[in-house]
C-alpha cells in the first residue's frame, strides 16, 4: 500500500486506521509487535507521514482452536448474525487459562457458534472484554471479524454504556461522585490492583461514576457504577478505596462475619453470598455493523436478588 500525499503530517496509526478495515487498537498492536513495515523497515505509530511511503500490513490469520466445545446453557440477551450479548453467571471464567481448561464461557460459545473468530489469542474467540469470574452480568461477544474490530474500537473510544450494581458495606455521604485515579499492580501483592499516586508511571487512568442508589439499615448500601475506562478490578478497587467495600469481595474487603444484631433473613442472604456482590446490569452501544442502538439489561441472579430483598426488608 502506498500512503497518499494528502496524509502528510498525520500520525501513521491514524492514517492506517482510516485506510484499512482495522481498528486503531489493532493497528497499534501490529505496529508495536513490528508486523507493519514502512519502506521495508518496522514502523512506529507516532511516525509522521510525508506521503508516498510504501506500507506492508500482514493479513491476520486466525489460528486453529484447540478447545473442545461444551454444551453449557447460555442466557442470551441479544443475538444477530454478527454478535451476541450474554448474561454471564457468577463463577464462570470467561476464557481458558491455567487451572480453567473447561467450563468457561469460551467453551460454551464455541458450542453455540462454532465459527467464532480466534481473536485476542486463540483461547479467546470473539471475546472483546471480560468480567471477573465472580462477577455476573452482560458481556458482548463478536461473531465475525468485522464485528470484533468495530466493538474493539467502541471500547477503545470508551463509547460503550456499562452500568454495574454493587452492594456494599458502608454508605457514602454523597449522592454522585466521579472517581478518577491511577490504578496499577499492587506494589506488594501481584495478584491485586491498587490506587496509585497521581504522578505514578506504573498506573493507568481509571474513571468511574458512582451513584448512591439506596442506603439500607445496619450500614449497607446499593451503588450504581458507570465505567468510563475498563481497568482490571476497577470498580472493586475504587469502592474499596472509598471505604465502600463490596460485600463478598475476599480480595479488596476485610473479612466480614454478620453479627447476631442483623435480621435472620439478612444473615442468611449474606452467608449464602459466595462471591462479590457485583453485577453488570446494563450494556448499551451502537451496533458496529447495522448502526442500531443496542440496550441490554441483565436480570439479577438469585444470590444478589435475595440479598437486595433482605436488605430492603430490614
Amino acid at each position: 500500500m502506498q500512503l497518499p500525499d494528502d496524509s502528510a503530517g498525520q500520525r501513521l496509526d491514524h492514517v492506517l486506521t482510516r485506510l484499512t478495515d482495522y481498528s486503531r487498537g489493532r493497528i497499534q498492536q501490529l505496529l508495536k509487535n513490528g508486523s507493519i513495515q514502512l519502506n521495508q523497515h518496522p514502523a512506529k505509530a507516532s511516525f509522521r507521514v510525508r506521503g508516498g511511503e510504501m506500507v506492508y500490513i500482514p493479513e491476520i490469520i486466525t489460528e486453529t482452536l484447540n478447545i473442545q466445545p461444551e454444551a453449557i446453557p447460555l442466557d442470551i440477551l441479544y443475538e444477530d448474525e454478527t454478535l451476541l450479548v450474554v448474561n454471564k453467571p457468577a463463577g464462570m471464567v470467561v476464557h481458558p487459562s491455567c487451572g480453567h481448561d473447561s467450563g468457561t464461557l469460551v467453551h460454551a460459545l464455541l458450542h453455540h457458534c462454532p465459527s467464532l473468530p480466534g481473536i485476542n489469542g486463540v483461547e479467546r474467540p470473539g471475546i472483546v472484554h471480560r468480567l471477573d469470574k465472580d462477577s455476573s452480568g452482560a458481556l458482548v461477544v463478536a461473531k465475525t471479524d468485522a464485528a470484533h474490530l468495530g466493538l474493539s474500537d467502541l471500547f477503545a473510544r470508551h463509547d460503550i454504556q456499562r452500568e454495574y450494581l454493587a452492594w456494599c458495606r458502608g454508605a457514602p455521604p454523597w449522592y454522585h461522585k466521579r472517581i478518577e485515579t491511577m490504578i496499577g499492580r499492587h506494589p506488594h501483592h501481584r495478584q491485586k490492583m491498587s490506587v496509585l499516586p497521581e504522578q505514578s508511571t506504573r498506573g493507568r487512568l481509571a474513571i468511574t461514576n458512582a451513584g448512591r442508589e439506596q442506603v439500607f439499615n445496619h450500614g449497607f448500601s446499593r451503588m450504581r457504577l458507570t465505567l468510563h475506562t475498563g481497568r482490571t478490578h476497577q470498580i472493586r478497587v475504587h469502592l474499596a478505596d472509598a471505604q465502600l467495600p463490596i460485600l463478598g469481595d475476599t480480595v479488596y474487603a476485610r473479612s466480614f462475619n454478620p453479627g447476631q444484631h442483623l435480621p435472620v433473613n439478612l444473615r442468611t442472604a449474606l452467608h449464602e453470598l459466595a462471591r462479590q456482590a457485583l453485577h453488570a446490569e446494563v450494556l448499551g452501544f451502537i451496533h458496529p455493523i447495522s448502526g442500531e442502538s443496542i440496550h441490554c439489561v441483565a436480570p439479577l441472579p438469585c444470590d444478589v436478588k435475595n440479598l437486595d430483598v433482605a436488605l430492603r426488608a430490614c
